[in-house]
């Protein structure tokens, strides 16, 4: 299959045709990596959580040309406590999605965007007296 370049014209003013593979690949270097609308679903509702908990306070968004940050505050003015990190070129290695702590420890890592967020569910443990 192929497709048609909008811009790219021949000397003769007719069309140029580019394998559809080509085309695809081009688009996808185009612009910043950014979370899909269920991914931050999932992000703000953990968010909004840990709020509640009076935990979290602030948090800001970066679309980086090769990543997508979620990054958490305590208060805005401090650096972030948490990043929740989306690299597209590790989802066939170690899995796309990670939480990085404030010393740049890699707390989780993986494929699914659930199980990574897991990391910030409180376990109940028992206490002896």
């Amino acid at each position: 299959m192929v497709e048609r370049a909008d811009s790219a014209e021949d000397t003769d003013g007719s069309a140029i045709l580019i394998p559809l593979h080509e085309a695809r690949r081009d688009r996808k270097k185009e612009g910043p990596v950014t979370f899909e609308r269920r991914e931050l679903d999932q992000i703000l509702r953990l968010y909004g959580r840990m709020v509640a908990a009076n935990e979290w306070r602030d948090y800001a968004i970066d679309h980086l040309p090769d990543r997508a940050v979620f990054s958490v505050f305590r208060r805005a003015s401090e650096v972030p406590l948490f990043q929740i990190v989306k690299n597209p070129k590790l989802a066939r290695k170690q899995g796309a999605y990670s939480v990085v702590a404030a010393t740049g420890l890699i707390m989780k890592r993986g494929h699914e965007l659930t199980r990574v967020l897991g990391v910030f569910d409180k376990r109940l443990s028992l206490v002896e007296a």
